[in-house]
């Protein structure tokens, strides 16, 4: 066995062990979000086949493995714990709630700590500390969904799981067809020769323009903010590049000089939450986007899954909940690209050289810059001494956003809070 053998078999000796120190929730969860599996059958029949829910599961099943949108996390949740209807040895309806609720905030817990978790040799997740508020408020709202009025289903009859099963899978096929169904509310919104500015990556947010540009055949422009720093909105530019769609990828902070120097005519963003009060917890950014949006004038709108409504009331960014840090992917620091006219003026004043791809592809994109052989990047290296902040969302109060697109309609946001009220009835 050559040495690199010996290492390939160490490195899958650990994989292996690593797998079996998993949670069996975790393990559940990693799971499901690596595969793109496909709608349950349980609550289906001939009959339902043009239902709209049931239409989507169709198309979906009916596309191939490979080009199956991934499943958002708050879904893979909710998989998992259908799954543990079917584990479970409880006897009663309460002791069927406390192994749901128990095998929630395990998956909460490893949301809020984030950090990459491999599950296979080539696979690995980084929940970076941004999906716990999705995360809860869908298994919250799965659990009330599948126990409510509950009292008249018989524990010890053999369908008692069954008929738990049939809720809870009808609830995931629904949250499943939610993307589709906010894309056909929202784009509309979306005009003619409009541009439209978006900030993060969002694959609701993907969902609608994708549906405008290829459905709708409309023709119209997209601003997308670079979303640092993990670069979200530059990567989610490549799918509506794809679509044909003219695309332009700006820096965070020129938010507000694109606004004013381009006539932009919509601001369209995701969320990670939306509470009680109507505002919504998104990227970090989005924020500064909506104050900037209203004090130009320009149409602020987000757009949500209702898995994602949380009963959570913060009046401003100091009340929201501890999200942690992006510290699990290696992005607890600030990778600040900088250009030397050569090393002694840059890189050599006591600090390293680091020529990545993304530098090299920056320079070359520049154009005039490529042709100044000096000109090299590097990454500025802070001290230690210098602490670095990374906040991952803030909050965006009601009072700057025009209209949510969900998948309960079009609402205002003083409508949020009797939608939970319905939701959680």
């Amino acid at each position: 066995m050559t040495q690199a053998e010996r290492d390939q078999h160490e490195q899958q000796q650990q994989q292996q062990h690593h797998e079996q120190d998993l949670h069996p929730v975790i393990a559940d969860l990693c799971y499901h979000l690596s595969r793109t599996s496909k709608f349950s059958s349980a609550s289906h029949n001939a009959a339902q086949d043009h239902h709209p829910v049931n239409a989507v599961a169709n198309a979906y099943n009916a596309t191939p493995p490979s080009k199956r949108p991934a499943l958002p996390l708050p879904v893979a949740a909710i998989r998992v714990l259908l799954n543990v209807i079917r584990r479970s040895r409880a006897e009663t309806m309460m002791g069927l709630q406390a192994d749901l609720r128990d095998a929630s905030d395990v998956m909460i817990d490893f949301a809020k700590r984030g950090g990459p978790v491999p599950v296979a040799a080539t696979t690995k997740y980084l929940l970076a500390n941004r999906s716990h508020i999705a995360l809860s408020s869908s298994c919250e709202l799965f659990l009330n969904h599948v126990t409510r009025s509950s009292s008249h289903l018989e524990t010890t009859t053999p369908n008692f799981r069954s008929q738990l099963l049939e809720r809870g899978t009808r609830f995931v096929e629904f949250s499943l067809s939610s993307r589709d169904r906010i894309s056909s509310v929202a784009s509309p919104f979306v005009r003619e020769g409009t541009t439209v500015l978006t900030h993060g990556r969002s694959k609701v947010v993907e969902a609608v323009l994708l549906r405008a540009a290829r459905v709708e055949k409309k023709r119209f422009n997209v601003i997308v903010l670079e979303g640092r720093p993990d670069a979200g909105g530059a990567k989610t530019a490549k799918a509506y590049d794809a679509a044909g769609i003219p695309t332009t990828v700006v820096l965070d902070a020129a938010m507000g000089y694109v606004m004013e120097k381009v006539k932009v005519d919509m601001v369209l963003v995701g969320a990670e939450g939306v509470v009680e009060n109507g505002g919504v917890v998104n990227k970090i950014g989005t924020f500064a986007l909506g104050v900037l949006a209203k004090e130009l004038g320009v149409p602020f709108y987000v757009a949500a899954e209702s898995y994602k409504f949380t009963r959570l009331y913060p009046l401003n960014n100091a009340d929201l909940p501890e999200m942690g840090k992006l510290d699990g992917g290696g992005l607890a620091f600030l990778d600040t690209l900088s250009w030397s006219v050569n090393s002694s003026s840059g890189a050599g004043s006591g600090r390293e050289e680091k020529k990545t791809e993304a530098g090299e592809e920056g320079v070359g994109k520049a154009g005039s810059l490529k042709a100044c052989a000096d000109l090299s990047p590097y990454v500025v290296d802070l001290a230690p001494s210098v602490s670095v902040g990374n906040p991952p969302c803030d909050f965006t109060p009601a009072k700057y956003i025009t209209l949510l697109f969900t998948d309960l309609g079009v609402l205002t946001p003083s409508a949020v809070s009797d939608e939970l009220i319905r939701l959680y009835q």
